[in-house]
């Protein structure tokens, strides 16, 4: 039977990153999944872990509401954080299924170069500033930052791919997570 899959946002980036996670964990399933717009209350450009993981939680929550008859829905939201020394940045993955219970994780961390830092300080998003350094458009459907600052040996797919993975450990574990 195949299951569907809600994923809160169009961009084919975190649509391919969700479907490869889907099929990584469970990899004798199959799976329809469909990307929608559901907002996620949050800032365009979150700035803190929290403000990213609440967008992220929102997606998710929101497009269970939208489209109330899948089998999960995900949200992904990155985030940046800036303290005394330096700018990171991560994403969030939330992943509600309809049955019973949620996942979540946090991508790998990374820090951006004092020039991208600046740019994002000045009120741009992450992609924007990624694409002003970098002489790119619209980075953030393609390889996004990640994949701009280590030359694509993680773009942005793979870097989704894996928290995706991560967010599903509790339904490939429900017993341990009393799912």
């Amino acid at each position: 039977m195949t299951k569907t899959i809600i994923i809160a946002s169009k961009n084919p980036v975190k649509i391919n990153a969700t479907l490869n996670g889907f099929q990584k964990m469970f990899p004798k399933e199959t799976f329809e999944i469909k990307g929608i717009s559901a907002s996620s209350g949050v800032s365009n450009q979150p700035q803190s872990d929290l403000e990213a993981f609440s967008g992220a939680w929102n997606r998710a929550d929101n497009a269970s509401k939208q489209e109330p008859n899948a089998d999960f829905y995900v949200g992904i939201e990155g985030g940046i954080e800036e303290n005394n020394f330096d700018m990171k940045a991560f994403a969030w993955v939330v992943i509600k299924s309809r049955a019973s219970g949620f996942g979540k994780a946090r991508t790998g961390t990374f820090f951006l170069p004092l020039q991208i830092a600046e740019f994002i300080k000045q009120g741009k998003e992450l992609s924007e500033a990624d694409d002003i350094v970098f002489g790119r458009t619209n980075s953030k459907q393609e390889n996004g930052a990640v994949g701009l600052l280590t030359d694509n040996v993680i773009d942005r797919t793979k870097y989704y791919t894996e928290a995706v993975v991560l967010a599903l450990i509790p339904f490939k574990n429900k017993k341990l997570y009393n799912l």
